[in-house]
């Protein structure tokens, strides 16, 4: 079974077509059972009623951060491979089936992906905070990423134990990608399209970009301390 973990705080405007875009005839015909899970943590705009009348299962978490609705999200996943969207429509869900025919060609634990901007997508200032936070991963973790903010992943359950991020905010994501990486799992990052997002933007850019350049540091430390790849 594949399970779809998506958060939500006031996505009303892209979760929709999120959801509808889920390929999953193309999916059963592949194999695959699929589950939708929405992790929604207190919107007021109607994301919740949009989920609930598409079907997918809904779950709320009351606790603040990205992270925290992913770690949500993963202790109640069905699926042994599980697989990550943004609700604002900014990634495309028609990918997983070439996503997951690569996983299976190349017996691959975890893929993470490098957007490919369509016009518009992402400001100037996320680009250059992009290419910062990722050279700065290449530097301290010696990792050949493109794109260390990347939030669309593949990967099998089984690997969680050992690269489940400590972080509970937005640096969640980058921390998955390091742990694979350090942790000797079988990883592959892969071009897919990122389009401009629907509805208003909940990234706080300076103070989360400086959290998460902060957090790498954190977690270079831990790697120095030999407790990186603990389960």
């Amino acid at each position: 079974m594949i399970s779809i973990i998506i958060p939500t705080l006031n996505e009303a405007d892209g979760i929709r077509k999120v959801i509808d875009e889920i390929p999953r005839e193309e999916l059963t015909n592949a194999g695959y059972d699929v589950e939708v899970v929405v992790v929604d943590g207190g919107s007021t705009d109607g994301t919740d009623e949009v989920v609930k009348e598409l079907g997918a299962r809904l779950v709320y978490e009351p606790r603040k951060g990205y992270g925290r609705a992913y770690k949500t999200g993963f202790s109640i996943a069905k699926g042994d491979i599980i697989v990550t969207l943004d609700g604002d429509a900014s990634y495309s869900s028609k990918v997983i089936p070439r996503l997951l025919k690569i996983m299976r060609a190349f017996d691959l634990d975890f893929i993470t992906t490098c957007r490919v901007l369509s016009p518009g997508a992402m400001s100037l200032i996320n680009k250059v905070g992009n290419l910062v936070l990722t050279l700065v991963i290449k530097i301290l973790f010696r990792i050949n990423l493109r794109d260390s903010q990347s939030g669309m992943w593949v990967f099998r359950r089984e690997v969680l134990r050992e690269i489940m991020p400590w972080d509970d905010g937005m640096a969640f994501s980058e921390e998955i990608k390091i742990k694979a990486f350090l942790c000797r799992k079988k990883v592959c990052e892969l071009p897919i399209p990122y389009y401009k997002r629907a509805g208003k933007a909940k990234l706080k850019r300076l103070l989360d970009g400086m959290r998460n350049l902060l957090y790498l540091f954190i977690l270079y430390t831990r790697l120095r301390g030999g407790i990186l790849c603990r389960g």
